[in-house]
């Protein structure tokens, strides 16, 4: 049964792939392919000055065709997950208090969302509002990006992001755009 199971994935494959290649549309994925994709990546102040933001972005052909945020803050030991070795010789010589780590604020998206619902009200997780902002960023050019940080308020560019709740919706949108220009 397993093998009849196989050969009927792999033919099905198979038929599909020479269906895509007649199409033409493999064609055009290679074309978009063979143009060299680029990686920028900084380090910003997004979201104030408690915590830093590392903004990743792929560009290709002057699209960024995917973008990559999280923030890192200092967060209390008995309700988030450190980055890694918080627990090693880089947590235990250089916190200048043992009650706390450096930690993702991605990967402490519970804690960090219920933190952000008592205290701003927030009604969307941290980790859907910054995906928001990605998905925003992704597809665009740089220079569409670029004009819309400078035409809209920050209150406008919340509004323009669906999905996205973040007050620092357009640092983040910056961030992002640093990160896109910075790719080699």
């Amino acid at each position: 049964m397993k093998k009849v199971t196989k050969l009927m994935l792999v033919a099905g494959i198979s038929l599909a792939l020479v269906g895509v290649g007649n199409s033409g549309a493999l064609n055009s994925v290679t074309s978009a392919a063979s143009a060299p994709l680029k990686v920028g990546r900084v380090e910003a102040a997004a979201h104030g000055t408690k915590c830093f933001t590392v903004a990743v972005a792929v560009v290709q052909n002057g699209v960024i065709v995917a973008a990559s945020l999280d923030d890192y803050q200092f967060l209390g030991t008995d309700v988030a997950t450190g980055v890694p070795n918080s627990d090693k010789d880089f947590g235990l010589n250089g916190y200048k208090d043992p009650n706390v780590v450096l930690a993702s604020k991605k990967a402490n998206t519970k804690y960090y969302s219920e933190h952000m619902a008592e205290a701003a009200g927030s009604t969307v997780s941290y980790d859907k509002n910054i995906a928001a902002v990605e998905k925003f960023a992704t597809g665009k050019t740089i220079k569409s990006l670029e004009m819309t940080l400078s035409k809209k308020s920050a209150e406008q560019v919340v509004d323009a992001v669906s999905g996205a709740t973040l007050v620092d919706t357009s640092n983040y949108l910056k961030a992002i755009l640093d990160a896109a220009k910075a790719a080699k």
